[in-house]
């Protein structure tokens, strides 16, 4: 039975590595300090179903929240709880909210008043 790779330490949450691999067909073994090939396999389980569920809805934030049933600041704050974890800074893209964007969508009844205020006042 094979188990998927820990990405995090159980001990101190620190990145793991691999250190051993193994051929399933002539069992060769290679040991060296391996690294994860994506930043993806650092995600947890939780984050890789939000990405999936976002690249389904092509990134159309409406149809996430409907999907997953929760508000947007939800999303946005497990958006960017993705982008930390795959090494991105949130601070500045958090801290650029464009106005406009906020005032169209709720225009459209993309956000309900409650949400836009939380955004805006980001």
């Amino acid at each position: 039975m094979a188990y998927k790779i820990l990405n995090k330490c159980p001990v101190c949450g620190g990145k793991l590595h691999i250190t051993k691999l193994e051929c399933s067909k002539c069992n060769t073994v290679i040991e060296n300090k391996f690294e994860l090939s994506t930043r993806f396999e650092y995600l947890t389980s939780d984050q890789l179903n939000f990405v999936g569920t976002f690249l389904k809805n092509r990134g159309n934030i409406k149809d996430v929240e409907k999907e997953l049933g929760i508000s947007y600041p939800t999303v946005r704050a497990k958006l960017d709880d993705v982008l930390t974890a795959l090494g991105y800074n949130v601070q500045q893209a958090a801290s650029n909210v464009d106005k406009k964007k906020v005032i169209d969508m709720l225009d459209k009844g993309e956000i309900s008043p409650d949400e836009a205020i939380k955004m805006l006042n980001e």
